[in-house]
């Protein structure tokens, strides 16, 4: 799986996982670093990466807009640093990896990890 780094995210977790074998960049290493979330998740479509993000607007623009992709993963953990951000991403991967192939949005919590699958469909009639 490929993964994309937000901005907000320690770059040190991307030099982890790739020790580790994951193919990570970080936004700052891909001119992505004081660029839109619109455009973060235009380059993750583009290359076939997975978001991981701190910001919340990443799920409300994929849920308004019903695409399918890219997936995305949402810390609500504040202040992680990278060993431990890099161990937490190992894990939702090792949790998550079939979700997140198909296309989903993934929300981590000290306590969960919740999954919604993409598109995501309005109510309405």
């Amino acid at each position: 799986m490929k993964l994309l780094l937000d901005e907000g995210l320690p770059c040190s977790a991307a030099r982890l996982l790739r020790d580790g074998g994951v193919d990570v960049v970080h936004a700052s290493e891909c001119g992505l670093a004081a660029v839109s979330d619109e455009e973060v998740l235009s380059a993750a479509r583009r290359e076939g990466r997975t978001a991981i993000t701190l910001d919340a607007d990443f799920h409300v623009l994929l849920a308004l807009s019903g695409a399918a992709g890219p997936s995305v993963v949402r810390i609500r953990i504040e202040g992680l640093r990278g060993p431990a951000l890099a161990e937490l991403t190992r894990t939702v991967l090792e949790r998550c990896d079939k979700d997140l192939d198909k296309g989903a949005l993934v929300t981590v919590t000290e306590s969960q990890i919740r999954v919604r699958h993409l598109p995501i469909r309005s109510g309405g009639a």
